[in-house]
C-alpha cells in the first residue's frame, strides 16, 4: 500500500453505506485539507428538483425498459411528458432511481460526475458517493490518468446495517442549503435550519423501506469497487461511524488518527 503526503493532498474518496455517518467525517477532510465535497447525491437531487418543479405526476415505470435494462428513448419519454428539455429528462431519470431506493445507472452517473468534475479542474475534491460501482471505479481511474490528477487515498466510515436504520429514518435536510440535522444526536432548534429560518425536512429516500435498499445495493456493487481501487494501489483507511462520546474533536480525532497510519513519515 502506498503512503500518502498529508501536505499534497488532491482529491479523497469518501464511502460507506448509506447512512453510515460520512457527512461528519468528510467535514473533518473539508477542514484539514482544504478540499471541497463533490456529491453525486447532491448532483442527482438538483436535477430532481427541476423535474418537480416541472409538475408532471405520471408513473415513471412506464419509461424504464424492463428486457434492455435503460430506460425508453429521449425522443419517447420527451412526447410523453411535454417537453426535451435536458435537464428536465435528468430530473425525471433521477426521480425514478430515488423513488426505487436504487443506484443510478454508470452511464448517467458517470456523465453527471464527469461534468461536475471538470467544473472543479479534476482536483481539491472529496468524492462523495462516487464510484459506487465496479465500471464506476473504471471509469474514475481512467478519467484521472487522462487528466493526470491524483486519488490519494480512500476513506471508509463503517456501521452496522441495524445502527444505520435506527439513525437514518431521523435526519432530516434544510430544503434551501442542503445542511444535515438528525433528531436525536444534531436536532434543529424548533424544527428550523439555524442557516435559513425554514422548516427541515424528512429526505424522501430517507425512509426505512428505500435505506434497507440502498444497503442491499451497496453490499452488491460498492464494495467491489472499493477493493479494485485498492487492487490498484490507492490506499484504504477505515474509520468509525459510530463514537459513543459523538463531538466534533472526538469525529476528528477518530479520522486523523487512522489517516496519520498510511502517512508518509
Amino acid at each position: 500500500m502506498n503512503s500518502i503526503d498529508l501536505d499534497n493532498i488532491h482529491n479523497v474518496i469518501v464511502t460507506g453505506k448509506s447512512g453510515a455517518g460520512k457527512q461528519p467525517r468528510i467535514d473533518v477532510l473539508a477542514e484539514e485539507f482544504h478540499l471541497e465535497q463533490l456529491s453525486t447525491g447532491d448532483i442527482f437531487r438538483h436535477y430532481l428538483g427541476i423535474f418537480n418543479d416541472y409538475t408532471y405526476d405520471g408513473d415513471l415505470t412506464q419509461f424504464w425498459d424492463k428486457k434492455q435494462n435503460r430506460f425508453v428513448s429521449d425522443t419517447i419519454i420527451a412526447e410523453e411528458i411535454g417537453t426535451d428539455n435536458n435537464d428536465v429528462l435528468l430530473g425525471l431519470k433521477a426521480k425514478y432511481f430515488v423513488e426505487q431506493g436504487l443506484f443510478g445507472p454508470d452511464y448517467i452517473v458517470n456523465s453527471l460526475f464527469e461534468s461536475t468534475f471538470a467544473e472543479k479542474k479534476y482536483t481539491g475534491q472529496i468524492l462523495d458517493g462516487y464510484p459506487r460501482t465496479l465500471d464506476q471505479a473504471k471509469f474514475l481511474l481512467s478519467l484521472t490518468e487522462e487528466k493526470n490528477v491524483t486519488l490519494d487515498f480512500i476513506i471508509l466510515v463503517d456501521n452496522t446495517d441495524e445502527r444505520i436504520i435506527q439513525r437514518t429514518v431521523q435526519r432530516r435536510i434544510c430544503p434551501k442549503c442542503g445542511k444535515v440535522y438528525h433528531l436525536k444526536y444534531k436536532p434543529p432548534k424548533e424544527g428550523k435550519c439555524e442557516k435559513c429560518d425554514i422548516d427541515v425536512i424528512q429526505r424522501s429516500d430517507d425512509k426505512e423501506e428505500k435505506i434497507k435498499s440502498r444497503l442491499l445495493e451497496f453490499k452488491k456493487k460498492a464494495l467491489p469497487a472499493i477493493e479494485y481501487l485498492q487492487e490498484q494501489g490507492i490506499p484504504l483507511v477505515k474509520v468509525p461511524g459510530h463514537l459513543e462520546v459523538f463531538t466534533d474533536e472526538n469525529v476528528r480525532k477518530s479520522v486523523m488518527d487512522e489517516i496519520q497510519k498510511i502517512a508518509k513519515k
